[in-house]
């Protein structure tokens, strides 16, 4: 047995002590869009502290929490809190969450993030599904000996964000009158903004939108054979020619006004599986 795998089981000793049920819609809620944990019957609830081999959220809007319970039916396990590489996380402590979730029995997952806008359509409090990405963040999860028994060294990667996935938002959100952009989100690693000459190479290269997550996240849930579906809400207008000073305040404030909007599509989606 190898040593990562004997983790994930140390972890799930602690786990199952609570709870013993599978549970197969995964949930990962990013900077300022927790709420969508008020949505959920919650069963149970494990701080990340109590994990064994658990990373802690170090993040302003990030509570640290394992939460355990139901959305429209479906057994539902969400991390209230994620982790990012300008944390100091390797990217195996990053994605240690999506490997655990899959020997929870999640097949599907679900993850939000907050960005920037790049794309000149799209307004501050837009959501945007994703439906393709670039990885900048100069590094990889599946780097290193392969776990043959986790999933293949070289993972397919032509559909990273389930196109069935996104249809049954889009229908979602055409019922419920929301708008949805589509788009390409790039991860660079952070913390910092980005420059006026980064926005425009970003967009040449692209993307649509930027952020410092969900990437490392994506490729684990892809290579374990999970779909995912990833909803980003734009937090601020990164357009080079008009761009003003962002503050961090600001964007999770966006990010908290914009949420219920997620939050319903992503409750309704899940009703809908």
């Amino acid at each position: 047995m190898s040593n990562l795998v004997e983790m994930i089981n140390e972890t799930l000793a602690v786990i199952r002590k609570k709870t013993n049920k599978n549970y197969e819609v995964g949930i990962i809620l990013g900077t300022g869009l927790g709420g969508l944990v008020n949505e959920i019957s919650v069963e149970h609830e494990i701080d990340y502290a109590e994990l064994p081999h658990f990373p802690l959220s170090t993040v302003e809007s990030h509570h640290g929490k394992l939460i355990f319970g139901k959305i429209g039916g479906k057994d539902v396990v969400a991390m209230q809190g994620r982790f990012h590489y300008y944390e100091g996380y390797t990217m195996k402590q990053i994605t240690y969450p999506v490997r655990l979730m899959k020997y929870l029995g999640v097949k599907i997952l679900i993850v939000s993030n907050a960005c920037g806008g790049m794309n000149p359509i799209y307004r501050r409090g837009d959501i945007m599904l994703m439906v393709d990405h670039i990885n900048l963040l100069g590094d990889n999860p599946l780097i290193g000996k392969n776990e043959d028994h986790l999933g293949p060294r070289f993972p397919d990667m032509s559909e990273p964000y389930s196109l069935e996935l996104i249809k049954i938002a889009e229908d979602v959100a055409l019922e419920n009158k929301v708008k949805v952009q589509k788009g390409v989100y790039v991860a660079v690693p952070g913390p910092n903004l980005e420059t006026k000459a980064e926005y425009r190479f970003l967009r040449a290269i692209g993307a649509d939108v930027v952020g410092m997550s969900t990437i490392p996240e994506n490729i684990v849930a892809n290579q374990m054979g999970m779909k995912v579906l990833g909803v980003s809400i734009i937090t601020d207008e990164c357009f080079p020619d008009s761009l003003k000073p962002a503050k961090v305040e600001e964007i999770i404030a966006t990010a908290m006004q914009a949420e219920p909007k997620m939050t319903l599509i992503m409750k309704e989606v899940i009703k809908k599986l």
